[in-house]
């Protein structure tokens, strides 16, 4: 059994976000063997379907083939659902996000726009185990859509579920703000203090967004970050295989 490891992982991926994740993907690889997994959108915002870029379904192919997890993340990871009515679904879906595309889906919806996300990585041949929800929103009639399907985990920013029954294991990560200077400055104090709190965590994982590698100095930070963990000895492992050393 791995005792500490750490996952590295990529949000919202998609043909147009991969030009912001080249470059440091590319660093990546050049440390060596560092598996990553990639949370997929079948079709951002409705403005990209994968099917429409050859170049970007041969990238991820080569990722698999490298070793590395691809898992379905929501499906056009935009909330198309009708307007906020009520105070807390005004702050949810207006404050916190836009983006919760499952927050409110009904069981029938959800289910519908997951099977069409296995059907997409079924004819790609792309093994396929988790699925997270954009902005780690989930309905209940997403979570019973979950049940039903042929998926073994899904995920919050602290744990990860095994499915179906929703057992929890404590997987802490870290997750920036970075939109601005003042959210990334705040973003690293928080994440430094974290970092000190989780090192005898099990597992950390590394949540990264677009925004994030837009701007050098949290980029770097990612990327020092990374490398710090694995100088500490932590085995760097996609979700899945974290999961198979899991009793």
């Amino acid at each position: 059994m791995v005792e500490r490891s750490v996952i590295l992982v990529l949000h919202d991926v998609a043909p147009q976000t991969w030009a912001d994740y080249q470059p440091f993907v590319e660093a990546v690889d050049a440390l060596g063997t560092v598996p990553i997994t990639w949370l997929v959108v079948p079709d951002l915002h409705r403005h990209n379907a994968l099917a429409a870029h050859g170049e970007f379904l041969r990238l991820l192919d080569r990722r698999v083939a490298k070793g590395d997890e691809l898992t379905l993340h929501g499906y056009y990871h935009c909330d198309d659902q009708p307007p906020p009515r009520t105070p807390k679904d005004w702050f949810m879906r207006r404050v916190y996000t836009h983006e919760g595309e499952f927050y409110r889906l009904c069981q029938a919806q959800a289910l519908s726009r997951l099977a069409e996300g296995i059907e997409l990585f079924r004819r790609h041949d792309w093994p396929l185990q988790g699925f997270v929800a954009p902005a780690w929103l989930m309905s209940a009639g997403t979570r019973e859509a979950l049940r039903q399907l042929p998926l073994t985990y899904t995920s919050d920013p602290q744990h990860l579920y095994r499915l179906p029954e929703f057992n929890p294991l404590d997987a802490p990560g870290l997750v920036w703000s970075a939109r601005s200077a003042w959210r990334r400055g705040v973003s690293k104090v928080l994440s430094d203090a974290r970092e000190q709190r989780w090192q005898s965590a099990a597992v950390i994982r590394l949540g990264l967004h677009p925004v994030d590698v837009r701007h050098a100095f949290s980029r770097q930070y990612w990327f020092d970050t990374l490398q710090r963990l694995l100088n500490a000895g932590r085995v760097p492992l996609t979700k899945t295989a974290w999961l198979a050393t899991q009793p």
